[in-house]
């Protein structure tokens, strides 16, 4: 079960199964793809928090429970889901955040590492353990060896070990670590902080930031000068400038 809210400027996407530690179904992901094509489009939402609901888990990964085993063909399609929600969370053009309140395993855990920025309470833990129900979490591979250094992440896989928010935030997955009863306050302060902003800027940035993540340095390069003078031709930009020399707050147009 998904639940999608809007509260200000935020959508918040909650897996509200917390009996079973909110794992990842079809119905869920389904959910989460709408809801993210849903915000992009709309300029009174400026922020997207993903979470789990309770204080347990985040999410303890897919959901076996239906059918998973009983024609692995047949759902082959359904499985290429989750990966169009790893898409969709870095195409949406705004800043994703996971809100993550407990453990975040298996799929879980990709949820989160794929949100632009993981907000985990001290005692959440985090890892791939589907090798110990002869399974490997191949399509989180795609996201957790872009956060990852290499042998790590590969060691994690293969044994499965669970890690706990501070070591996950040594390896680059988690941007911030606080007690649960900050947790809330802390992405509070970062909706706030992003609401300030620009949205064109944040749209574009964010892009930019993930089309040039596998390219060589010279194309890098030069994806990122048409990138700067596409900022420079917002509305935006002219406007943030002004407002800094007048200092006043600015008006952004998301334009």
């Amino acid at each position: 079960m998904l639940r999608y809210e809007r509260a200000g400027p935020r959508a918040v996407l909650t897996i509200d199964d917390p009996q079973r530690r909110n794992p990842i179904s079809t119905q869920v992901i389904e959910g989460m793809l709408g809801a993210v094509a849903d915000v992009s489009d709309d300029p009174s939402i400026r922020v997207v928090v993903v979470t789990g609901a309770g204080d347990r888990a985040f999410s303890a990964g897919g959901d076996l429970s239906g059918g998973f085993f009983d024609a692995p063909l047949a759902g082959h399609g359904d499985r290429g889901a989750l990966a169009d929600l790893f898409r969709a969370f870095r195409r949406c053009p705004k800043p994703v955040i996971a809100r993550v309140n407990g453990h975040a395993l298996a799929g879980g855990f990709g949820l989160a590492a794929a949100c632009d920025i993981v907000i985990a309470v001290d005692h959440a833990t985090f890892g791939t353990p589907e090798v110990n129900v002869g399974l490997w979490p191949m399509m989180i591979s795609a996201v957790l060896q872009r956060l990852i250094p290499s042998r790590a992440a590969l060691e994690l896989m293969l044994t499965g070990r669970r890690i706990d928010a501070a070591e996950a935030h040594r390896l680059g997955v988690v941007s911030r670590v606080v007690p649960a009863a900050e947790l809330d306050a802390a992405v509070d302060e970062t909706v706030a902080a992003l609401e300030a902003l620009s949205p064109a800027a944040l749209a574009l940035g964010k892009t930019a930031f993930y089309a040039v993540e596998d390219m060589p340095l010279d194309a890098a390069l030069d994806h990122l000068q048409a990138g700067l003078t596409a900022v420079a031709m917002t509305e935006d930009a002219p406007e943030g400038m002004r407002a800094f020399i007048e200092k006043r707050p600015p008006e952004w147009k998301g334009r």
